[in-house]
């Protein structure tokens, strides 16, 4: 009879927040997160950024002088950076996703250098679009 009871399930909690702090993900898991993270960035600054500079830009000529004057503000060129990372991670990380589901690199290592790759050439891309936005040239 005891054979056919149910056992209690395990409980484990002897994690804390030290340990959990001190995980290490892997990058493949960093890449995976920042996937999600940077497309609800866009999907939420689309309403409250992406259309109002938009709408501005293509009103008027005086709009336009408007959105110029904002865009010139150092702390909207942050936003805007932060902006164009989270669309070149997304798009890259995307890209890399679309191999993983045709079964390209879907290995533990190959997955770790793709993952590697996403974040170079994000960034890479992020700074390149960062200097031309801050004027450098």
């Amino acid at each position: 009879m005891s054979d056919t009871a149910s056992k209690p399930r395990p409980q484990f909690r002897n994690l804390n927040l030290k340990q959990l702090m001190s995980y290490r993900q892997p990058l493949a898991a960093k890449s995976s997160i920042l996937h999600r993270v940077s497309g609800a960035l866009l999907f939420l600054c689309i309403p409250l950024v992406i259309l109002p500079v938009f709408a501005l830009s293509v009103t008027s000529p005086e709009s336009f002088a408007e959105m110029r004057a904002w865009v010139s503000n150092p702390l909207f060129k942050i936003v805007l950076l932060v902006l164009i990372w989270g669309y070149l991670h997304h798009f890259c990380a995307g890209i890399r996703y679309l191999l993983l589901d045709l079964h390209v690199g879907n290995d533990k290592h190959t997955g770790q250098k793709t993952a590697g790759v996403v974040f170079g050439v994000s960034l890479a891309l992020t700074l390149v679009f960062g200097l031309k936005l801050f004027g450098v040239w």
